[in-house]
């Protein structure tokens, strides 16, 4: 689109110098891991769901001939508390989701880009995403939805699961995609959905559903035990004028596209890259 053209034109005389390249970038951590049913004081707790990845986006003046480090970092297995690991492109990290707890003290909730289910307090900062949806009172209980990239998790009731939180939209490959939603939260008569972006579905009595790959999303929590969703990988993705050339090098075998007068490149493992 001539727009688009015109932007990059003005980008590649004004912004980037005789050596530095505006670079666009999307960086989403690994979602966290939903758990399962546990006890605390004799009662039985459904497992939360998980936060999606943290995810960042913005454009970084990178410098020609100097390799950027690109990691993807892995979802979080399910358990307690397991956070999905950090992914990172150059100076920019964003934080794994924060993994599910049982419905019990917050000390099992954990922080991450999006907080697990139960964990109603602040994110990370910067702010990557947002808060899980608060457990639910009385007995049973049933556990809160993992907060997503665009939206915090529900909270629950005594029988129902919160959903979780709906990820983040971003066309930086060219077409819109969803990322780093949050799991559901299991429940005792059912269960939380998952957040758009790549969240698990909550269960009732079954494993809850997996983050998927390389959206980000959190793993979704389950009323049966040892059945929480695994969280899914990150990506990096950034993009640039076509008017400063293609790469010099990669590591880690990103896919190279363009769209709208730029160069696409995007990672589902660990690289670099050289302007």
């Amino acid at each position: 689109m001539w727009w688009a053209e015109l932007l990059n034109s003005v980008a590649a005389t004004f912004g980037g110098g005789a050596s530095g390249v505006p670079v666009n970038y999307l960086v989403v951590a690994g979602g966290g891991g939903g758990t399962g049913v546990g006890t605390y004081l004799s009662v039985t707790r459904s497992g939360a769901g998980a936060g999606g990845g943290g995810m960042r986006t913005g454009i970084l003046s990178c410098a020609k001939g100097v390799s950027l480090t690109v990691t993807i970092g892995a979802g979080g297995a399910n358990g307690i508390g397991t956070a999905g690991d950090n992914s990172v492109f150059s100076t920019i990290t964003s934080t794994g989701g924060g993994g599910g707890s049982y419905n019990a003290p917050v000390g099992n909730n954990t922080t991450g880009g999006s907080n697990g289910g139960g964990n109603t307090g602040a994110t990370t900062s910067p702010t990557q995403g947002n808060t899980g949806g608060a457990n639910g009172t009385g007995t049973p209980t049933s556990a809160g939805g993992g907060g997503g990239a665009g939206a915090a998790g529900t909270a629950a009731t005594s029988t129902v699961g919160g959903n979780g939180g709906n990820g983040l939209a971003s066309s930086i490959t060219g077409s819109s995609v969803t990322y780093a939603g949050g799991g559901g939260g299991g429940g005792t008569s059912s269960a939380g959905s998952a957040g758009t972006g790549g969240g698990g579905a909550g269960s009732v009595s079954g494993t809850a559903g997996n983050g998927t790959a390389n959206l980000g999303g959190g793993g979704g929590g389950s009323n049966a035990a040892g059945s929480g969703g695994n969280g899914g990988s990150g990506v990096v993705v950034i993009s640039y004028a076509t008017s400063f050339g293609l790469a010099a090098s990669t590591t880690g075998s990103p896919t190279q596209t363009s769209s709208g007068g730029n160069y696409i490149y995007s990672w589902t493992g660990s690289g670099s890259i050289t302007l």
